[in-house]
């Protein structure tokens, strides 16, 4: 081994290092930012040093430098152009179209090393069934997650029999791939594997889908790692592993919190998200309504105020306004913070995402865990378009959120629930919560209400 190669390998083993403490580092909502810079740094520095090596080996012919160049500037735009216009509110389906940017390429890697004449039968075969079926199944669940594709399950007739078949097809095939007939067979392998990607995702209703991203979060990590086998990087080997078993945590840690299994998540059918409800007339039976104004005075007079945000927060793009508020409430001697559920939204870690946006202080964003103890002591619960993770049927048994893990809002000694409406959430059932005594109920869009509600609070403080 030479000294370049040594030098190579030990700036490979920093990079990684690089990617093992940004990692952790995104443990926590104070660090996350610091943590995503250290990992690209790292994944800069391995880039540079990859190009380095394909110089030294004498493989970056002036075709190679012009692709490589078009790539990055394209690649490098579209990052940029995304990160300055994407909305907060449209970051889960972005999360899902670079699962399928990543999934795609991975699957690309492989058929072209088999085109070249490389041999790597097996970690190819399954780079390829991996990749393909992550790149179409991340476009599906983008396109729900955008309403393009229906929120709701779509089952195809016979859909799993074809999966079957498609299965047993896409097997038989790398197998023949690897027998000498490669490029062919593997581009079959990647044709069964893109329509697998697709039969799989649409039955999956909206309900799961924060499940599903970190699923195929999961599965792109898989496939970039099996991308490094393919063509002998170690730092794709690293990374890829890194992302495919956090993903693969994530994916368990966010079952649970909905009390799913994964097969019965991969098995689709559950909440659509697609329900639209009319909001009722003030004195429904058994809902309390409450104008801005007396909820603005209750929250005044609160010694301890407890915010639940949901996907209702993010489709309104009320982050600021609920950040506002807390601010007001604070300066105003109250104690706030937030309550924030696993599942809330249509990815893992949605709303710590909207409110890291809006600058909302790390100290305040608390867990499941750490907030349902604080919830007894609180004077006043305020959900802001919160719903099946505030349900207390959750507690009962026969219902589709029945053993789920929820925020204890109910106990609480008032809750004021912000929505447009009585619709259901995904589950497609009823919130008890909004039955309760204690609950009173804000009919309005979230940031509407937000506003009304921090005027209030003003004009009750000054």
């Amino acid at each position: 081994m030479t000294a370049f190669d040594t030098t190579v390998h030990l700036v490979y083993l920093a990079c990684a290092t690089l990617f093992v403490a940004g990692l952790h580092l995104m443990n926590a909502p104070a660090t996350a930012r610091r943590g995503n810079r250290l990992s690209a740094a790292g994944m800069l520095v391995a880039i540079v040093v990859t190009i380095a090596v394909l110089v030294e080996d004498g493989g970056l012919t002036a075709g190679a430098v012009l692709v490589l160049t078009i790539g990055a500037l394209a690649g490098g735009v579209a990052g940029l152009v995304a990160a300055q216009r994407v909305r907060m509110t449209a970051m889960p389906q972005l999360v899902s179209l670079f699962n399928a940017v990543g999934g795609g390429a991975a699957a690309l890697i492989a058929l072209g090393d088999r085109a070249t004449g490389a041999q790597a039968a097996v970690t190819g075969a399954l780079d390829v069934v991996i990749g393909a079926l992550t790149f179409s199944g991340s476009l599906i669940a983008a396109g729900k997650l955008a309403g393009r594709v229906p929120g709701r399950p779509i089952v195809v007739p016979g859909g799993r029999i074809l999966s079957v078949l498609l299965a047993v097809a896409a097997a038989g095939l790398a197998v023949l791939g690897g027998t000498g007939r490669g490029t062919l067979a593997l581009a079959g392998v990647a044709g069964c594997a893109l329509a697998l990607g697709v039969l799989l995702t649409l039955p999956i209703g909206g309900a799961d889908m924060p499940v599903v991203i970190s699923l195929l979060n999961a599965c792109t990590g898989t496939a970039v790692a099996m991308a490094g086998f393919v063509l002998g990087s170690t730092p794709l080997i690293i990374a890829g592993a890194l992302v495919g078993a956090a993903g693969a945590i994530l994916t368990k840690l966010m079952a649970d919190a909905m009390n799913r299994s994964i097969p019965a998540i991969i098995a689709g059918g559950y909440g659509s998200g697609d329900q639209v409800t009319v909001a009722p007339v003030p004195g429904t039976a058994g809902v309390r309504a409450i104008s801005a104004e007396d909820a603005g005075i209750q929250l005044g007079y609160a010694g301890k105020v407890v915010i639940v945000p949901g996907y209702g927060l993010a489709a309104a793009q009320a982050q600021h306004e609920v950040v506002a508020l807390a601010q007001a409430l604070t300066e105003h001697g109250v104690d706030v913070s937030y309550a924030i559920h696993p599942v809330a939204g249509r990815m893992p870690g949605h709303m710590n995402v909207l409110l890291a946006e809006a600058n909302a202080p790390y100290q305040q964003l608390k867990d499941l865990d750490e907030s349902n103890p604080a919830f007894p002591g609180t004077d006043v619960a305020l959900v802001v378009g919160a719903n099946d993770v505030t349900n207390p049927a959750a507690r009962r048994p026969g219902n589709a959120v029945s053993g789920m893990p929820i925020l204890d809002v109910d106990k609480a000694r008032s809750v004021i629930v912000i929505k447009r409406s009585l619709g259901h959430g995904y589950a497609g059932i009823d919130n008890e919560l909004y039955q309760d005594p204690k609950t009173a109920m804000l009919f309005a869009d979230a940031k509407v209400a937000l506003t009304s509600l921090l005027a209030a609070v003003q004009a009750y403080a000054g």
